[in-house]
């Protein structure tokens, strides 16, 4: 297979100066799709460089808001020009199905739209009342400068377009590196700015390994923010690298994240059906690899045995296979590395006394095709609790834990003991229930009744160790601008202060 040029400096694409590659797998069958460059220091460097030069020297950043504006909506309509490819190479390269790779470029997709429309409809600042008639006093943003985008494996090309998007909006220029084993969207995107007439160098791209080139992004005295989406331990490294240079850093560093149901919600046969769904929903899809996955459901010990019951059964239900393939409803795991943790995280519950309800364990290779990718059953652990390793850790897996409760202040002290704080879901029939347990819940989003929906005009990152900063909504944009205040004496005059 012939390799890709997927490093990007300066309008030019090329190959690793280091000549070194890395083949790229399919999770479904373990066989390469493409190979790829992949960087070193060298190619950080030079794409770090172009980034400066475009954005100290180049006319991006002066671009009047209505051309940056026009060019992020161009780019939309090119993502719904591909949407069918890119929808395919992001099933084919992170294991999901074909249908949540088109998902995926619709919110993409919406994401420069709504971008675009809200730094159009903005004033020319904030005009601050000094209190003198003479003085004209105003507060404007400007963009922070060249930032570095370090993305995870998951969602790749979503999590690129919620820094991208602002990015360009703002008016800066970026280096980004996207996970070294699902880049192929990220190199698509990268095409289709070039495409939309974006100035060389002011989007630059490196594929390659965190260490060197993340590495190198954070701590690199010419960057000027570091936006981070991915685990918690590479999060803290990016933080640390970063903290030398007092650089701007946002992270978002993931969740464990309860899904509490209470005994009204399962009243009538209706609601007992979309908890239930529900709760397969937030827990297995994408096989569970999505940072606000619902992974511990609380349930009101009232209907534990009747609800669990019913969602371990239909667990055993869910289709797994090549996410390309009709009826395919969750497909493999992204990497073998990923498919071992997942095993490591069952047997250590199992060890701790959970009580395995289905899955557990890699299918028969007569249930799922192809039979030699990284499929692993959607699982159910019953009598889960916190002293639990599964409990305590984002899984980032298919992997469903049980907890229980008895009293709404129970429920929520089990919601909140966690480190992370990035979302939850509460179901229940009670309105007034449902919002003020909502309101007491340490996340970041919080849905009722519902689980997963975001709205790209709504602000997304958690509390705690879920991370620092927030992306999307008005402020995803200022994670990205610099805030400067100009003051004008319109009638200059000494001041007399010193007698000479």
């Amino acid at each position: 297979m012939s390799e890709i040029e997927s490093i990007h400096i300066d309008g030019n694409w090329r190959v690793a100066q280091s000549g070194g590659t890395r083949e790229i797998l399919d999770p479904a069958d373990a066989t390469t799709l493409a190979v790829v460059a992949e960087g070193g220091l060298e190619d950080t460097d030079a794409a770090v460089a172009a980034a400066r030069r475009a954005f100290d020297e180049g006319e991006w950043p002066r671009t009047p808001v209505a051309e940056r504006a026009a060019l992020l909506r161009r780019v939309a309509d090119l993502l719904q020009r591909d949407r069918e490819e890119i929808g395919l190479t992001e099933s084919r390269d992170a294991g999901k199905t074909w249908e949540e790779g088109r998902v995926d470029v619709d919110d993409v997709t919406a994401a420069f739209r709504y971008f675009a429309d809200l730094v159009t409809g903005e004033s020319g600042g904030r005009v601050v009342d000094a209190g003198d008639p003479d003085v004209h006093s105003v507060v404007v943003h400007e963009p922070v400068g060249v930032c570095a985008m370090i993305t995870p494996w998951n969602y790749p090309l979503l999590q690129a377009s919620w820094k991208v998007a602002p990015a360009l909006a703002a008016g800066n220029t970026f280096v980004i590196k996207p996970s070294e084993i699902t880049p192929m969207t990220t190199v698509h995107l990268v095409k289709l700015l070039a495409e939309a007439g974006l100035p060389a160098g002011v989007a630059n791209l490196v594929t390659g390994a965190g260490d060197p080139v993340g590495a190198r992004l954070s701590e690199h005295p010419d960057v000027d923010l570091v936006s981070f989406t991915g685990g918690l331990v590479s999060g803290t490294k990016v933080a640390q690298a970063a903290a030398p240079g007092v650089k701007k850093v946002a992270l978002e560093l993931g969740g464990k994240n309860p899904n509490v149901v209470f005994a009204d919600a399962c009243a009538t046969e209706e609601g007992f059906d979309t908890a239930v769904d529900q709760a397969l929903n937030a827990a297995f899809i994408h096989s569970g690899q999505v940072c606000s996955a619902g992974a511990r459901l609380i349930v009101e010990e009232s209907v534990r045995e009747r609800f669990v019951t019913e969602v371990a059964a239909r667990a055993q239900r869910i289709r797994l296979g090549r996410g390309t393939e009709e009826g395919v409803e969750c497909g493999p795991l992204v990497s073998a590395q990923q498919l071992a943790k997942t095993e490591a995280y069952v047997a250590s519950a199992l060890d701790e006394g959970a009580v395995l309800r289905s899955g557990g364990e890699r299918p028969e290779p007569s249930d799922v095709r192809p039979a030699d990718g990284y499929f692993y059953s959607p699982t159910v652990l019953d009598n889960c609790h916190r002293r639990m390793k599964v409990i305590r850790e984002e899984t980032f897996g298919p992997i469903l834990t049980v907890e229980t409760f008895r009293t709404e202040d129970e429920a929520v002290a089990l919601a909140n003991d966690t480190e992370y704080g990035l979302a939850g879901g509460v179901f229940s029939a009670d309105t007034a229930r449902a919002r003020r347990v909502a309101a007491r819940l340490r996340h970041g989003t919080v849905w009722i009744n519902d689980f997963h929906p975001y709205l790209p005009q709504a602000e997304w990152g958690g509390f705690g160790k879920s991370g620092v900063g927030r992306e999307l909504g008005p402020h995803g944009l200022a994670e990205y601008r610099e805030t400067k205040h100009v003051y004008e004496n319109l009638r200059p005059a000494p001041v007399r202060w010193f007698s000479g």
